[in-house]
């Protein structure tokens, strides 16, 4: 016989909800630490890159988290993703506003980011758009390229180190473009499915 007693509802205050809030919560620390000294390579630049690294970490923790103990809730759903934009985006504006990043990778990776979120919002009534593959490849190697931006690695190891994070950056802005137009591709596709 089938039990057909609804699942009990999963409380909001859970360790995968309180590990979001905990990323939201780091982005100020991070915020400040690489703007002391003007985010020179000093005591606070590596402060700020091992608080991207500490917020980063909670980002793939609270995921494993909410799927693996079925703590998934809508205040995740909707939390994560702005954390995560919260992060990404503070992470890319410093860098361009230390001029250490060209202001159009930001721009676009940021124009990528908001548009698909907004669109996700505006298709919802339709289904949901889950997060793709490329979308998974697109966080890592931005998280891969930011990374190597934030790391101080050029005072020590001199220009390729600065050219290895062009590249890194390069193909993040071409995944976060390829991936941004499937998903308005897919975007159309439920709208219209949903319609029919």
């Amino acid at each position: 016989m089938v039990n057909s007693s609804p699942s009990p509802a999963v409380p909001v205050l859970n360790i995968a909800n309180i590990l979001t809030v905990v990323r939201i919560l780091l982005v100020p620390f991070f915020i400040w630490f690489l703007l002391l000294d003007d985010g020179q390579a000093g005591l606070f630049r590596w402060l700020a890159v091992l608080t991207f690294v500490v917020a980063i970490y909670t980002d793939k923790l609270d995921g494993d988290l909410a799927r693996s103990r079925g703590l998934i809730t809508d205040f995740g759903k909707i939390a994560d993703p702005i954390a995560d934009k919260l992060l990404i985006g503070s992470a890319l504006v410093l860098l361009s506003v230390l001029g250490e990043l060209w202001w159009w990778v930001t721009i676009v990776i940021l124009v990528r980011e908001i548009g698909i979120t907004l669109l996700r919002f505006a298709v919802i009534r339709y289904g949901v758009m889950p997060a793709s593959r490329g979308g998974k490849l697109k966080t890592v190697v931005q998280t891969a390229a930011i990374l190597l931006f934030l790391l101080p690695l050029q005072a020590l190891l001199g220009d390729w180190a600065w050219w290895l994070g062009a590249v890194v950056m390069a193909a993040a802005v071409v995944i976060t473009v390829v991936t941004g137009v499937d998903y308005i591709l897919q975007a159309a596709r439920l709208r219209a499915g949903a319609r029919k």
